[in-house]
This record gives structure tokens, sequence and C-alpha cells, in this order.
């Protein structure tokens, strides 16, 4: 038989071949190295799809296709991917990678599977949600204009969150980032406000003391914690912030309200440079592959405010970033900085000064957040701020001179007592109605006549004080505006609590 002949009748046998049958889904194992594989067989498979591994051993392990190649495809395996081997039969499961969601998740720790890590049984999910979903379009979402607090008087004063806003957390290492996203979830205890906390490459002591301090506060029971260890594959910290944003869009979804943290995003960067180069994509800036951004950005956009007709619901997010010796132009600082609706820069000299929270109001911004603040505390904090860049001025300049006018001296001296005022300790949040005292009383020169080492002091006693003899005042402050009247009855019960309890005049 002549070559031509051969050809044709190939040619006829492949025409005539049934391409519908489970032939197209099912294929072999052919490469396999650091929790990547390639797999030949399967054309009929999308982006995102789940495949399940047989292996050797009679184990089926997960997978799910990223490269999609006309000869191959290519997987990252989510699993004991030591057990996969080449030769190993590939079969497509026909659903893209989706997670249990619902309130049965709620007091949980999962991995970034879904599946429960905790040691207290299966999970009775609601349903399921797909990992990834398109973000909601502009019709879809509402401006934002509730509040979200956090407890800390610094930022719910000067960079405030709001519901549906998408606030990055930035600063090196060991400057305080992951103790203020948990000191605001610590603050929704009693709000109607759910935790997702996602912990992306972290090591297993911080998760247990994490679910020890939330079980602690009492705010385990309406909190979620995904967990991509340091020990998991790198397929695992990519896909946990996901797991999180799927798991927070079922309550808002369902008029509810959630708030996500993403600890941290730099590590997710890293797990995905990780695999795009195991599946030999070309390498960009910093060895990031070109998508980075869109890595991001496709995250990070499905938190959102939704529109009355969808029911109200809302998911905040809290993206964490650690940088490199305050770097913030580096590539994914900037990246992320770029996407988000703010940032609040933490700064290591601040900290090592003892200022905690180690906030740089000047380079702290919430874009959004101030259409979502009351009243009461908007009135206040525009004084803070006023006082606190004046202090920020004064403090450069008084470095270069010896002797200082009265009016400067008073303007320093209160501008350090607001700073005293600002340190707040973790695991203790204020109210609003707490964070509006506090505020009035340092910016209307209650604290002047106090010594620095005196003001944490004298500001627990007037809270407890006030709770105790001016409930009434308080919870008015709390409900609505500080006008005329609660002006009045403050200053009288401020200056009464020094009179009686400071020895004051």
């Amino acid at each position: 038989m002549s070559s031509s002949s051969i050809v044709e009748e190939l040619e006829a046998r492949i025409s005539g071949a049934d391409l519908s049958s489970d032939q197209t889904k099912t294929g072999f194992i052919s490469e396999v190295k650091d929790g990547v594989a390639k797999v030949i067989g399967i054309t009929d498979v999308r982006a995102g799809e789940m495949l399940k591994i047989t292996s050797k051993v009679g184990k089926i392990i997960d997978a799910v296709a990223l490269n999609l190649n006309t000869d191959a495809i290519w997987v990252i395996i989510l699993g004991a991917s030591e057990l996969v081997a080449e030769g190993d039969r590939v079969v497509l499961a026909d659903k893209i990678l989706s997670v249990p969601v619902g309130k049965a998740m709620l007091g949980r720790v999962v991995d970034a599977l879904g599946n429960p890590i905790d040691g207290k049984g299966p999970i009775k999910a609601d349903q399921e949600n797909p990992i990834e979903r398109p973000a909601p379009g502009v019709l879809d979402r509402k401006s934002v204009h509730q509040p979200l607090q956090t407890g800390i008087v610094a930022i719910d004063s000067m960079i405030p969150i709001g519901r549906g806003q998408r606030e990055l957390i930035i600063g090196d290492r060991q400057t305080g980032k992951t103790a203020i996203a948990v000191d605001t979830m610590i603050n929704q205890k009693d709000s109607d406000i759910v935790n997702i906390y996602v912990a992306i490459g972290q090591k297993e002591s911080k998760i247990a003391r994490l679910v020890s301090d939330l079980t602690d506060k009492g705010v385990m029971d309406k909190t979620v914690i995904v967990v991509a260890g340091a020990s998991d594959p790198a397929a695992m910290s990519y896909i946990a912030p996901y797991t999180g944003a799927a798991i927070g869009e079922y309550f808002m979804d369902n008029s509810g309200h959630a708030l996500v943290i993403y600890d941290d995003l730099s590590k997710h960067a890293v797990a995905y440079r990780e695999i795009s180069l195991l599946l030999r994509r070309p390498p960009g800036r910093e060895a990031y592959p070109g998508d980075i951004f869109y890595l991001h950005s496709r995250l990070l956009e499905r938190a959102a405010k939704l529109s009355d007709e969808l029911g109200a619901g809302s998911l905040t997010a809290l993206p964490i970033i650690e940088t490199q010796a305050g770097d913030v132009s580096a590539f994914i600082p900037t990246n992320v900085i770029s996407i988000t609706d703010g940032q609040i820069y933490l700064e290591t000299d601040l900290f090592n000064q003892g200022i905690r929270p180690a906030l740089n109001v000047g380079l702290s911004v919430s874009r959004v957040g101030s259409s979502a603040q009351t009243k009461a505390i908007k009135n206040v904090a525009g004084q803070l701020r006023l006082d606190l860049a004046q202090y920020r001025d004064l403090a450069a300049f008084a470095q270069l001179a010896s002797d200082l006018d009265a009016q400067t001296k008073a303007k320093l001296d209160r501008g350090q007592r607001i700073v005293e005022m600002l340190k707040q300790p973790q695991y203790q949040p204020y109210s609003l109605a707490h964070q509006v005292i506090l505020i009035w009383v340092a910016t209307n020169g209650f604290l002047d006549d106090i010594t620095l080492d005196q003001v944490a002091d004298f500001n627990q006693k007037l809270i407890s004080y006030l709770d105790q003899k001016y409930l009434k005042l308080v919870d008015k402050i709390e409900a609505s505006d500080m006008k005329g009247e609660e002006v009045n009855q403050l200053k009288e019960a401020v200056e009464r609590f020094k009179r009686e309890e400071m020895g004051g005049n």
C-alpha cells in the first residue's frame, strides 16, 4: 500500500470518529512536576474546570485546568501531588471548581477547597458556588453609604471604611497589619456583618492563635477562616482568596453583609508566579506573569455594595500587602493600590516609637469612606485632621528652632496629646459614641492640662464614668448627631468628671 493511500485511510477514519463520546473527556498524564501536570487526550475542557486523577495507589486527586494548549492541557494538582505519576488516568469532572457556601460555614476553619480542617465533622452547606465569577456590573451596584466600623479611632475618624469598599492595609513586616484586620473582625461582634478571614501561606500556629482569640472575644461563631498553610502547595494559596470571595458572595447575594480579609496578597502573587513559571508562561517584571494585575483585579472587584433591586447586600474587602523596607513603588504594591479605594499605610518607625496602630495619616487615604460616616464623627473628625496636620508641620519646624512662642508650644502640646489619644491597644475596639467623645475631648483642649503619661488612663476612666452616669447622653451620641444640646451636656459631664475624679478645678 502506497503512503498516499495510507494517509487517505487515516483521514477517513479520523473524520468518521465519534468525538462526542467520553473519549474527549478522558486522558493520561504525560508529565508531572512540582504540583503541575501535563494531560494529553482531553480536548473538550474549559479553563478552571475540575478533573479527577486516579493515582496508581487508587486514590482520587482533584486538579483544575489552567493552560489550554492545542496538543495538551496543563493542570494544577489540588492535593497530594507526590502520589501522581506519569500514565495516571485523568477524567473530566464536568464542573467548574466550586466550594460549599452558606450559614453552615460559620464558626468553621476550612481549607482552600472548603473542606473542614477543624475536626468538627462535615459541613452541611446550603449550596456550592464557583470560586470564579464575574464582578457585579455598574448598574448592579450602589454607591458606598453605610459605615463599616473598625473600632479603631484613627481609622474610623480619618480613614473611614464603608460597606462594599476595598481598603488596602499596607506596610512592612511586623507593623500591625493583621492586628488591624483582627480588631475589625472583633468589632463586628454585635453588628450584622459576617467575617471571612483568608490566611495565605500563614503558619498553622498563627491560625490556631487567631481561632483562640476570636473564640475568646465571642466572634468565632460568625466567622469563617479559609486556610492555605505555609506547608500547602502553591495551588492552594492561589485558590484560597477566590474561595473566600465565593463564601462572602453567598451572604451578599442573600441581602447580608460580609467582610473578607485577604492576608496577604503578596504571598498570593508569589504562589501564582511559582505556578506560572512551572507552566512555562513568559515572565515579566520581577518574574511575575503578564496577567498578575488581572489576578488581583478580578478578585477585588467582586467586593461591592449591591443595588436595592438585588437586595442591597455588601461584600467589603480588606486586602493586606507586605512591603519590603517601605517600598510602596514595587510591582505588587502599586498594582493593588491602583485597584483599591484607598490604603491604610503602616510605618515601621511609628511602630517602633510605640504608636499603635502605626498609622501614617499623611500617606493613608479613603476614597469613598467619608460618604459613609455618621454626622457625629464627621463633625469631630474635621478638627482632628486639622490639629494633626498643624502638629506635623510644627513638629518638623520645632526641631530647628531653639525658642518657641506660647501659641506654637500650645499647638505642639495639644498635638502630642492627640497622638497619645489615638494610641489604642489591640483587642480594645471603641464604639462610635466613645470615639466621638474621645476625639471631641482631645480637640477641645480638655487634655491640655493632663500629662502625656496620664492620657490613656484619663480616657479609660472618662469612658467608664460616662457609661455609668451619663448613659443616655452616650446613647444619643451613638444614635444621632453631636448637636448643640449634646455638646453642652458633654462639656458639663467632662468638667464634672475632672472635678470629681481627677481633682481638677
